[in-house]
């Protein structure tokens, strides 16, 4: 008896009991999740990620966050006002200004997102009831993280001087007044701060997942053998395919540009080639960046997932949806390494500040940096591949 037939009756057996059709598919599955480990780290740490972050690092009321400030005296009153505002929790004053021109340099490079200036003469007003008024600067691009901080000035007018006899005030007449200048927002407008992010948003989303999946379609279609057969190095194969996709990245960055400023009103204050030299950055960094997961999965789905686990913390972390001040260090920590992180500084830099060459370069730098450090990983682990 052939073993065909021997077999034959085991065979129908089996297709005779559901439950155990469904065992046999049910262990089948388990086995391919075994072997496919990336899928299945990414189950396991997708939630974990958003668990931690939505958990500890997302803070829709940021405090201690950097400011400047310009005193044209040094008087007891002006260090109790002081002294009031880094009560508040809010402000971190990490710069002490000595001409406006500084305060203004501060604010358009995004050193610091607040600036006090408290005028000469001040606390001799305040000693004689003139309810004098010192000047409190807000960099407004971000509405949600300048409004906890301008709500809690209020409080400072009433409390600042408590303690001083000479100086106090009544709760209907503070001994001085806050008058507050939101720069680059005045309106406050939610549109203003989202969408120049929105440029740097898609264009990561898009371009990771465009080039993330080149290398693992070249292999499953069968054309990397022929790809390699030619006399070409892996850093000309890696620049031939990054290449096309600038050109995509710089029309995807004109059309989101175009919108936003002719259908949302976003202004266009600084220099348009800056912006678009460092756009133009961006797009390589992310390119190769999604050059390095095609070299790292054996497949599409892989090189998907892994670009999506880059996704989203790009997308939480990098001060587009919840103010980057707010975080915990460790969180900023993480946020300083992305690209999207300094690109939304440049772009909102740039669009709403009108910021020139010097105080984008520290940004520049970063995106550079990140680059070069994504094309070394890419092309080593090519060659590897190769090998």
């Amino acid at each position: 008896m052939s073993e065909g037939t021997r077999t034959a009756p085991a065979v129908r057996r089996l297709a005779a009991q559901p439950f155990g059709r469904f065992w046999a598919m049910l262990v089948k599955e388990f086995i391919q999740l075994r072997r496919d480990r990336v899928t299945l780290a990414t189950m396991v740490s997708v939630p974990l990620m958003q668990l931690l972050l939505f958990g500890f690092a997302i803070n829709t009321t940021p405090r201690h966050m950097p400011a400047a400030i310009l005193l044209q005296e040094q008087t007891d009153v002006s260090r109790s006002i002081l002294a009031a505002l880094q009560n508040t929790s809010f402000f971190d004053f990490r710069r002490v200004a000595r001409t406006e021109e500084e305060v203004d340099a501060a604010l358009r490079s995004g050193e610091v997102l607040f600036a006090v200036e408290i005028p000469a003469g001040f606390e001799k007003a305040v000693r004689r009831g003139e309810t004098p008024a010192l000047l409190f600067i807000a960099d407004a691009t971000d509405p949600v993280a300048s409004a906890s901080a301008l709500g809690a000035l209020n409080e400072v007018t009433r409390t600042a001087l408590a303690g001083d006899r000479f100086a106090a005030g009544t709760a209907s007449a503070p001994p001085f007044e806050i008058r507050q200048h939101r720069r680059f927002n005045p309106s406050g407008s939610s549109q203003l701060n989202i969408v120049p992010g929105l440029l740097g948003t898609i264009l990561t989303m898009t371009l990771l997942i465009f080039t993330a999946l080149s290398v693992t379609r070249e292999v499953e279609r069968g054309t990397m053998e022929n790809l390699l057969s030619m006399p070409i190095r892996p850093t000309e194969i890696m620049m031939g395919k990054i290449a096309p996709y600038i050109v995509v990245g710089l029309l995807q960055a004109a059309l989101i540009m175009g919108a936003g400023v002719f259908v949302f009103g976003v202004p266009m204050v600084g220099s348009l080639a800056l912006l678009t030299a460092i756009s133009t950055v961006f797009i390589a960094t992310n390119l190769s960046i999604g050059y390095t997961f095609s070299t790292l999965a054996q497949n599409q789905l892989q090189a998907m997932q892994m670009a999506m686990m880059f996704f989203l913390p790009n997308i939480l972390l990098s001060g587009f949806m919840f103010p980057f001040s707010g975080m915990p260090t460790w969180a900023q920590w993480v946020g300083e390494a992305l690209p999207l992180t300094h690109f939304l500084r440049v772009v909102r830099g740039v669009m709403l500040k009108g910021s020139g060459p010097a105080d984008v370069v520290r940004e520049l730098a970063f995106l550079m940096g990140l680059m070069g450090i994504a094309m070394t990983i890419a092309v080593t682990r090519f060659r590897q591949t190769l090998d």
